[in-house]
């Protein structure tokens, strides 16, 4: 497995500790938006990564190959609502003064749209890149 995968793996489960530490913090307390703050500044990072590391080389890799092409076509269309839920996310909640309940649920829809694309990322994305890079 390529040490950028790898990273990347870590990175996942950081973020996914991260965000399951703000739940338990809770988004009212000052640690719980410490932690939020944390995630999203950790979220952000491993975004860049991808963009500046992985990507690159799964777009040059797919000007040969059509079915990589539409899997990142799918992948870039679906990153677009996900950012999109988790700016939303980020802005309602790293001020002072959320709702338990609006926070929980909003929280359980982010957590399970990470989940599922972090999922899709080591499955799909991360084995895409594997074959293309032994390193």
């Amino acid at each position: 497995m390529p040490r950028l995968v790898q990273d990347l793996k870590h990175e996942h489960a950081l973020i996914t500790d991260l965000f399951k530490s703000v739940k338990d913090a809770g988004v009212s307390s000052k640690e719980g938006r410490e932690r939020l703050l944390a995630a999203k500044k950790g979220l952000l990072g491993h975004l860049k990564k991808e963009d500046e590391k992985l990507y690159p080389v799964l777009k040059d890799a797919a000007k040969g190959d059509p079915s990589l092409q539409t899997t990142l076509n799918l992948f870039a269309k679906e990153m677009e609502e996900v950012s999109a839920l988790v700016l939303k996310f980020f802005n309602k909640y790293s001020q002072a003064g959320a709702s338990g309940m609006e926070f929980a649920r909003d929280f359980g829809q982010l957590a399970a749209k990470l989940g599922s694309r972090i999922r899709k990322d080591e499955n799909i994305l991360y084995a895409e890149y594997d074959k293309l890079r032994q390193d």
